[in-house]
């Protein structure tokens, strides 16, 4: 059951959802989802450090990507078929029953913005950043803003609370993240 407008702010005014900063209900707050804000760190792909990522090998971020931080009257440019990390400004922290789907705008998708690839859902007791997988479709180069509207969240009511929440799990590889954190799938076993 995905929470509606009213039970959303339940949740955040109950204290078991809770997003910091709290947001304004007014600007962000849709029938059935939150709007989340664009943060001033991502993380870009260096690509003339390696010519291609072998998932068999593992993937050392820190040897491909670096992370660019942008200021608040600044932009960041998302060229066509660029690809980047980044992270929203607001701190997400889940219950055990419920968990949240990134969703990306239509008025950022009609100009070929998507804010992520495969990777919508937050599972229950997460706690961090929301990480956008940013990319550019679209045939023009986009020029974004920290601080603006870049993605909203649903959610959804667990029929009953997980037994093992997100942070609770070794694979949690995600949980806390403060920033663009990239793959961690190097720490999978194969």
């Amino acid at each position: 059951m995905v929470l509606s407008d009213s039970d959303i702010k339940k949740h955040l005014n109950g204290g078991d959802l809770i997003i910091q900063p709290m947001p304004d209900f007014d600007a962000s707050l849709g029938p059935c989802s939150l709007d989340l804000h664009l943060g001033t760190e991502f993380r870009v792909f260096e690509h003339s450090r390696r010519s291609f990522i072998d998932v068999r090998q593992g993937v050392n971020a820190e040897e491909i990507t670096r992370v660019l931080k942008v200021e608040q009257d600044e932009t960041f440019t998302l060229q066509p078929g660029e690809f980047a990390l980044a992270v929203t400004v607001e701190t997400l922290t889940l219950p055990a029953n419920l968990l949240a789907r990134l969703e990306g705008r239509s008025s950022l998708g009609r100009i070929g913005i998507i804010v992520h690839g495969t990777a919508p859902r937050f599972d229950p007791g997460f706690h961090g950043r929301c990480v956008l997988e940013l990319g550019n479709i679209g045939p023009m180069a986009v020029a974004l803003y920290p601080g603006m509207p870049i993605c909203s969240m649903t959610f959804e009511q667990l029929t009953t609370a997980a037994e093992r929440p997100y942070g609770q799990r070794p694979q949690s590889k995600y949980h806390g993240q403060s920033g663009p954190v990239a793959s961690r799938l190097g720490e999978e076993a194969h």
